[in-house]
């Protein structure tokens, strides 16, 4: 009979070593081959998704990219964004068909980095299928920032780095008709749905198209959009980039397309508008006075502000804001009665200096200690300060940055807006909003961080408006800490005194103007009701009160943008020194901000608290806390 041999017990403990031996290395690489399709699989989705997003328009494209084709963008269609009957539809199974494909992918095998960008987009797809509920509730023609003043400036500051931008531009250019069209059939969707402008915005619209582009400027060849085309093109000409004969060809086509083009776009714009006149509501009113328009705001105003916090909580920041700045600036005034006539005067407005160049040095100078350098921010950083055409001046903001593309940020331009005539102070505050620390800055910053990341396609499409305005009005309101310095150094206290006053003027008037967008937008209050919430604060002129009530209810969301991604700011920042104890500092938080971002505040906040736990565990379990633990 044959025997079984005996195993030893060293043997037995062999073998199965050499079992699990085998056993983990059978699932770590599964678990390395599951990794790496998981990051495969993302880096498709997110490669499809950045190069639908950016061919969607030309428009999109150009001024995201200078460089498309080193993105993979080699073919595109030239065409500007045309609303299409039944695009309504699409609007919410795009964003669907998205968000599914997103879930499908396995997070847990994603790096840390990539996780955040899904959870962003995870959330920006929802609310875009959110909002797809209310297809016509948005005014692309508003005297506010609508699509016929827009336009214009885009097409001004289209930027020419070669023959095929010349091309694409004079394509985009015969296209205006046709995109106008679009719109008025939207329009039209607005009016069957009970959300068309008011007789009055309506009127402001059509004032705006008659004045924008006008036979007289184009047959002089004094239009901005004449004059600009031909310096942008003359540079390609200079750099040997066309010939003496194309240069010529191109301005012939310029103003042929201006002519025949354009200009019969806006004035055909202009009358067909005129023609709606009999279906516009007699009275401006807000989103409360439209079907579920309660709804609609609340869903906008989670999109603008980059806040997912109820309406009750995000008016509570605001009142608690106001109630603590109108202490502060009650104490300031009682303090120092005798800066009251200082104040009244604006003397002490002055700094010193006024040239554009000079004030963004003097703010680079006095930021460095408070907000971290990178690789764009040096003195070759290039910054044109533009004046804003006199035809787009009463149409335009104070001031404006147009964002550079996410590929190239070295040349940057800025435009100031004469109509408001700024004060040297309000000059001051205004370039630090858009320039530095401002847009420009915070701009050139994330591209910068976004190229060194290996996979950024997917954080480079994402964002939030009160991420990006609320950043900047913390830059500007800040400011005014460096003009107090400014004015101190130069030995002129009660000036100092008074700029701090007006800081808090400002702060306060905006905070104001907030509590109102939700008050109209939201609580349906009339103008008489508004008049009456003001009064407290002494602003009783009824031109002002009527002229404030019509510009938020054409603009809804427009000022808690700004004042609300302000706040949340403010309020990252509390929970940055309470997380970070003794390793708080500024520039450690505002690198926080600028490497995360943009994003909205959901997103932060979470990875604020990730942050401070993970560095928590460190802390506890550090290989030298347990060596001092074994060998006490």
């Amino acid at each position: 009979m044959k025997q079984t041999p005996h195993l030893s017990f060293r043997q037995l403990l062999a073998a199965g070593t050499l079992l699990i031996f085998f056993t983990l290395l059978t699932c770590s690489l599964y678990k390395s081959f599951s990794a790496w399709k998981a990051v495969r699989i993302f880096e498709t989705f997110s490669r499809e998704l950045f190069i639908r997003e950016m061919t969607s328009d030309t428009l999109t494209l150009h001024y995201s990219l200078a460089h498309p084709e080193n993105y993979g963008i080699t073919y595109y269609p030239v065409t500007l964004p045309y609303f299409t009957p039944g695009s309504e539809t699409a609007s919410r199974k795009e964003p669907e068909d998205t968000l599914r494909k997103l879930r499908a992918i396995p997070f847990k095998s994603l790096s840390a980095e990539d996780r955040y960008a899904c959870g962003m987009l995870s959330r920006s797809l929802e609310l875009s299928i959110r909002l797809s509920d209310y297809p016509y509730y948005a005014e692309p023609l508003s005297p506010v920032g609508g699509a016929h003043s827009r336009l214009p400036i885009l097409f001004d500051g289209y930027v020419f780095r070669s023959r095929k931008d010349v091309e694409d531009y004079l394509t985009l250019l015969g296209q205006t008709e046709e995109y106008f069209s679009s719109l008025l059939a939207y329009e039209q969707k607005k009016i069957e749905c009970g959300t068309f402008m008011s007789a009055e915005s309506l009127t402001q619209t059509i004032d705006q198209c008659n004045t924008i582009i006008t036979p007289h400027a184009l047959k002089s060849g004094t239009h901005f959009l004449q004059t600009g085309f031909e310096h942008r093109v003359r540079d390609l000409f200079l750099n040997n980039l066309l010939s003496q004969e194309e240069l010529s060809f191109y301005i012939t086509c310029n103003n042929r397309l201006l002519l025949e083009e354009v200009l019969p776009a806006y004035q055909s714009l202009s009358a067909r508008l005129t023609a709606l006149l009999s279906h516009a509501a007699s009275s401006t009113r807000g989103l409360a006075s439209f079907p579920r328009g309660k709804e609609y705001y609340l869903a906008l105003l989670s999109l603008q502000t980059g806040s997912d916090r109820p309406l009750n909580d995000l008016r509570q920041m605001l009142e608690n804001k106001l109630r603590e700045d109108c202490t502060a600036l009650q104490k300031l005034l009682q303090d120092y009665p005798q800066c009251k006539a200082t104040f009244m005067q604006k003397c002490y407005q002055d700094l010193g200096f006024s040239d554009t160049h000079v004030i963004i040095s003097n703010l680079r100078e006095h930021m460095q200690n408070d907000f971290p350098s990178f690789p764009a921010d040096s003195p070759s950083l290039k910054i044109d300060i533009r004046t804003v055409p006199d035809a787009l001046q009463n149409v335009s903001a104070p001031a404006y940055y147009l964002t550079s593309p996410i590929d190239n940020f070295d040349t940057n331009v800025i435009y100031v807006n004469p109509k408001s005539d700024p004060s040297n102070l309000e000059l001051y505050t205004t370039l630090s909003h858009e320039g530095f620390p401002g847009h420009l800055y915070q701009s050139s910053f994330c591209a910068s961080h976004l190229l060194s990341l290996k996979n950024s396609l997917l954080r480079q499409l994402l964002g939030s408006s009160g991420y990006l305005e609320g950043w900047a009005l913390y830059a500007e309101l800040l400011s005014y800490d460096y003009a107090a310095l400014i004015l101190s150094q130069q030995g002129r206290p009660l000036d100092t005194i008074c700029v701090r006053i007006e800081k808090y003027s400002r702060s306060i008037q905006l905070c104001l103007y907030s509590l109102l967008d939700l008050m109209i937008h939201y609580d349906g209050m009339s103008p008489e009701q508004i008049a009456d919430f003001l009064e407290p604060f002494r602003i009783t002129d009824p031109d002002t009160i009527s002229s404030l009530y019509r510009y938020i209810c054409q603009a809804p969301c427009n000022y808690p943008k700004y004042y609300l991604g302000y706040l949340e700011i403010l309020d990252l920042k509390q929970k940055a020194r309470g997380l970070w104890n003794e390793s708080y500092s500024e520039i450690r938080f505002h690198k926080f901000l600028l490497e995360n971002g943009p994003a909205d505040f959901t997103a932060l906040n979470e990875l604020l608290c990730e942050d401070a736990s993970n560095a928590l565990q460190h802390k506890l379990f550090s290989p030298f806390r347990l060596m001092h633990f074994f060998f006490k």
